[in-house]
Order: C-alpha cells, then sequence, then structure tokens
C-alpha cells in the first residue's frame, strides 16, 4: 500500500539507525492494542530526525484516496509510532532549523525508528533545506486539530452485503472504535485494518448504514444513509475533530493523602475511574448522509506520558 518514494535521503539515514535506534528512545505514545482502543498520544515534544519522501501519485499505507490538499504529509515508523493504523489521520506540529509545519499521518515508513519522521518535500522544505537531506526536528502530536472538512466514509471495493470495509476520514483525533448498523439492523463492531480501514467480515447486509464513530476522547458522532457504493468517498456535515477537553499540561499533579505511621488500622481506599456521564442529547443535522451528532462529554483528560498506563475509553 505504500507509495513510491525518493529514498536517498531516508536511506542516508539510516547509515545511523542503531545510533537513532539508542539516542532517540522516544516516540510518540500511539499505541494500538490490537483491537479498536488506543492510548491517547502525548503532547509532550520530542526531539528526533526527519528525511523526505514523494509518494509520486501512488496511496500511503493509510489508504487515503489523495494526499491533503496542501501535501503536508508524513510516514510513521511501521512497527511503533503508525501503531499498525491507529495513527491514521492524525498530526503532529513538527519543528525544524527553518521554522513549524502541521502533517497529516498518512503513510507508513517500514525502516524508520521511533523518532524518525519522513515528510513530505513540500514540508521538509518548510522547515529545513532540501539539500540538507536530514534535519534535526523537535515534534509532538495535535489533538483536536483543525481538519479540512467534515467526517467522510469510504466504502472499500470489493464490499458487498456479506463483507462490508470502511474509511473514515477528517476525525483528526485517534479512532478507538466504529459500529456499523444495517437498514433496520443492530450495531456491529468493526475491526481495524493496518491499511486504516475498519471491516465487518460478516457484512451488515446492502444498505444503508448507519456508521457510529468514536475517538480516543470519548467524543462520538453517528452518521446515516452510507450507501453501498463501492470505491467512493460519501461526505457527510458531520464533526468530530477539535473536541478533546484536557487539562493544561503545566498543572501541577494532584497531592497524593499520605497514611501516617501513627493511624491505627488503616484502611486504604482504591481509586476508581468515574465513569463517563451520559451523553448530551442528539441533535438532528440538516444534510442528507448526516443522521444525528453526538458529542459525549468525558473527564478532562491529562495527555502526557502518565496517561500512557491508563487503560484507555472505548465507546
Amino acid at each position: 500500500m505504500t507509495g513510491s518514494r525518493v529514498f536517498s535521503p531516508r536511506w542516508l539515514a539510516l547509515g545511523g539507525a542503531a545510533v537513532l535506534a539508542a539516542v532517540l528512545g522516544v516516540t510518540l505514545v500511539l499505541q494500538n492494542s490490537g483491537a479498536a482502543c488506543a492510548t491517547p498520544p502525548s503532547t509532550t515534544a520530542k526531539k528526533g530526525k526527519a528525511t523526505y519522501f514523494s509518494l509520486d501519485g501512488t496511496l500511503g499505507n493509510c489508504s487515503f484516496p489523495s494526499p491533503p490538499a496542501d501535501d503536508l504529509f508524513v510516514a510513521l515508523g511501521q512497527h511503533n509510532q503508525y501503531s499498525n493504523g491507529a495513527a491514521c489521520g492524525t498530526y503532529i506540529d513538527v519543528t525544524g532549523p527553518k521554522g513549524k509545519t502541521r502533517v497529516k499521518v498518512i503513510d507508513s515508513c517500514p525502516e524508520c525508528p521511533a523518532g524518525h519522521l519522513d515528510l513530505s518535500l513540500t514540508a521538509f522544505k518548510k522547515i529545513g533545506a532540501q539539500s540538507a537531506g536530514i534535519i534535526p526536528i523537535t515534534y509532538k502530536s495535535v489533538p483536536g486539530a483543525a481538519v479540512p472538512g467534515p467526517i467522510s466514509v469510504r466504502v472499500k471495493e470489493g464490499s458487498s452485503q456479506y463483507w462490508l470495509s470502511v474509511l473514515i476520514d477528517n476525525h483528526s483525533n485517534q479512532l478507538a472504535s466504529v459500529k456499523i448498523a444495517g437498514s433496520g439492523g443492530s450495531f456491529k463492531n468493526a475491526s481495524r485494518e493496518d491499511y486504516n480501514y475498519w471491516t465487518i467480515p460478516s457484512g451488515a447486509g446492502k444498505g444503508p448504514f448507519k456508521v457510529k464513530i468514536a475517538d480516543i476522547y470519548g467524543n462520538s458522532v453517528t452518521v446515516a444513509n452510507i450507501k453501498l457504493a463501492v470505491g467512493k468517498t460519501q461526505k457527510t456535515t458531520a464533526k468530530l475533530a477539535g473536541s478533546v477537553v484536557r487539562q493544561p499540561e503545566s498543572a501541577p499533579a494532584p497531592a497524593t493523602k499520605k497514611t501516617t505511621a501513627a493511624t491505627k488500622k488503616p484502611t486504604p481506599k482504591p481509586t476508581k475511574t468515574t465513569a463517563a456521564p451520559t451523553p448530551s442529547a442528539t441533535t438532528a443535522a440538516a444534510a442528507p448522509v448526516v443522521e444525528s451528532t453526538t458529542v459525549a462529554t468525558t473527564q478532562p483528560a491529562q495527555l502526557d506520558a502518565n496517561l500512557a498506563a491508563d487503560a484507555p475509553r472505548c465507546s
């Protein structure tokens, strides 16, 4: 699925891959559990290296029908940052010697170690000199980044009433789950492929379909009237991006209550995660493709590396 590339800068960088792997023991926390859940990415800036490549008219591994209109995109390491497709459609701010740019994740880079970002040539030239080939960078994930339009759904070629696979775009944040219901049927969980499609092996009937999309921050939206139109991108008016509730990263950690030695038979109270409140009422959308939009409010999420150990919520 990965497109053709201008390999020279990347392969030159890989001459020091062992050193990079040792020195750059940092990564965007873009983990995929193998199912639908993913851990919220860290927004702490990391140091790394950047090279550039060209798709040459082919698709990246995220399977988006075309690259972003501004030509600002990135490929991430296949076995770490790309995270089996969990990073697809998210955004990263990258700063280099000449400045800063924001890129969309649309591809994987099988040979890139953690901390090695392979940028589009347009993005690379915004932050460094093309003649350099390899440049030092800092980079960080951007939860809730602005997207160029509302949610779109593309039904994969080969789909039928017996096998269904869809591609979701313009969601900005990592997706936690996609559920699909056929006409008059109940929702079925789709599983994410490493090429960024969400598949129901048994299909969901002939359609039209309802598709419920949820991200890792608890935001969700349901779009309706998605037709079994293979190979076509169906636009909606639904929006999922930009809805990230979080505490400031500089906020101090809450003080922990300690039990003194003088306390007689202390009874420790285990901490429990409070369940997310009931989602707000559904708002009807105007466009025929969108049935409803529901944004579930979650507790403020601390988006630093400490959350890597917490279990993510999945809708």
